[in-house]
């Protein structure tokens, strides 16, 4: 089953070390070496962020996140495991688990019986 594991943190506090980012790099290469990772990415600030909204038919863009929070979505990992304690079981192994939050969602499947 697929889950998408979203990561959270403060950007503002985040100053990742080479340390840190060594973490990142392994913990990808195990998900890859263990056949789990589908996809991953890393976000540009939130700064960079546009959001859109269709009010009334009309487009409307705003310059950043659509909310204001204490911590923002940095990153995500695409991963196809066994089931829900597996997809935890890596979540849990995220570098910034420790300060920041990790959720995980499973891919909704809209496929026809």
């Amino acid at each position: 089953m697929r889950y998408l594991i979203l990561i959270y943190e403060n950007e503002a506090a985040w100053e990742p070390t080479d340390e840190e980012m060594g973490r990142w790099f392994r913990l990808t290469e195990e998900m890859q070496s263990a056949g789990v990772l589908v996809a991953g990415e890393a976000l540009a600030p939130t700064s960079t962020a546009t959001t859109v909204r269709v009010r009334d038919g009309r487009t409307l863009t705003t310059d950043g996140p659509f909310a204001e929070t204490k911590e923002q979505l940095g990153g995500f990992y695409l991963l196809d495991c066994k089931d829900l304690d597996d997809a935890l079981a890596w979540a849990a192994r995220m570098p910034t688990a420790d300060r920041g939050s990790i959720e995980v969602r499973p891919i909704a499947d809209f496929s026809q019986p």
